[in-house]
């Protein structure tokens, strides 16, 4: 059997606590941010500050104008992603698991430990919210479809991802696995919903919901995440510590990289497929190229050839990232950081 290769991954220090998410940006703004992150270095540049508790999920919009914040503290916050001001900060009755975008950016989804699905209209941001029917459970992630016609949400301890109608406000399917689905993915042409659960990581059709693809994972995974540009190779994490890669037909594991020095806890591919970041318990945001320039006499991959400098592809330079941190007892100091591979 050949030598798997292992690669050197771009580390990003600063976080002082878990990272829980992380969120590509389909494009990155030609106006600076205080949100970045150096690309070359992982330097810390600046943070979204005004949440006062553990911030569990991020997002941006489609045009990278807008990035959106769940949080312990009861809020959702609506933050302008050029100069890190706050814009709107939406109540809760609890806390705010979950958030995501609608693809035309006028609506904002938000689910958590209310057991409640709520659309914000971003056009009238003092109105109050619609709330989609009860959530069977907890709810643990969500997104938008079919061109913001369909909701798809999972639950924190509730197996199976629901899938709702916007227009009814109900659910129309019900995705089954054994376990709850810890991440939940709509891939970039829309074709597949990519999901975690347990040490399951499947792709369902996304207009149809059949199961296309089934793998067993080696170990429990709490993310996935499907290379976008040819869709031929996934990448799955979770509680060893690994980042585990594999071919989307075979299910043959192709890489297997080490880095972080606690549980993965999400991961997701940059929008050209160059690389893949993955955010962990050891509070390091961990960028790892899929094409690495050079190869030791050990067979390891290195980020930026030979000299071992690590440094993000060139094409990274126009993509940015978005994780947020929390502590260990889930209680955060409210900020949150972007990456830009510029």
């Amino acid at each position: 059997m050949d030598k798997k290769r292992v690669t050197v991954p771009l580390v990003c220090h600063g976080h002082s606590r878990p990272v829980v998410d992380l969120f590509y940006s389909p494009v990155t703004p030609d106006d600076s941010s205080p949100m970045l992150r150096n690309g070359e270095t992982g330097d810390w540049i600046g943070t979204f500050e005004g949440h006062k508790g553990a911030v569990w999920s991020c997002c941006l919009d489609t045009n990278a104008l807008h990035a959106a914040s769940g949080s312990a503290d009861f809020t959702a916050k609506i933050w302008d992603a050029l100069t890190g001001d706050e814009l709107h900060s939406f109540e809760h009755k609890h806390i705010v698991r979950a958030c995501a975008f609608s693809e035309d950016t006028k609506h904002l989804l938000t689910g958590g430990y209310e057991k409640v699905l709520r659309i914000f209209d971003l056009n009238r941001p003092d109105a109050a919210p619609r709330e989609v029917d009860y959530s069977p459970g907890s709810v643990r992630t969500v997104a938008w479809l079919h061109n913001d016609q369909t909701i798809l949400s999972s639950c924190t301890d509730i197996s199976g991802v629901r899938l709702w109608d916007v227009k009814s406000g109900k659910i129309v399917r019900t995705l089954a696995t054994e376990s709850p689905v810890t991440s939940a993915e709509v891939s970039r042409d829309g074709h597949y919903i990519v999901t975690a659960d347990g040490r399951s990581v499947k792709f369902w059709d996304a207009n149809h919901f059949d199961v296309v693809k089934s793998y067993t994972m080696p170990c429990t995974v709490e993310s996935a995440s499907l290379e976008p540009k040819n869709g031929s190779t996934f990448v799955a994490g979770g509680e060893d510590m690994w980042l585990h890669l594999f071919d989307f037909h075979t299910g043959e594991e192709i890489a297997c990289n080490k880095g972080h020095h606690g549980p993965v806890h999400c991961v997701r591919f940059s929008p050209g497929g160059e690389s893949y970041a993955s955010g962990s318990e050891d509070g390091t945001i961990r960028i790892w190229q899929t094409a690495p320039t050079g190869i030791d006499d050990n067979g390891t991959c290195l980020a930026n050839g030979a000299n071992d400098k690590l440094r993000v592809d060139a094409a990274e330079a126009s993509e940015s990232i978005e994780g947020f941190h929390l502590s260990g007892d889930r209680q955060v100091e409210g900020k949150a950081d972007k990456l830009n591979g510029a």
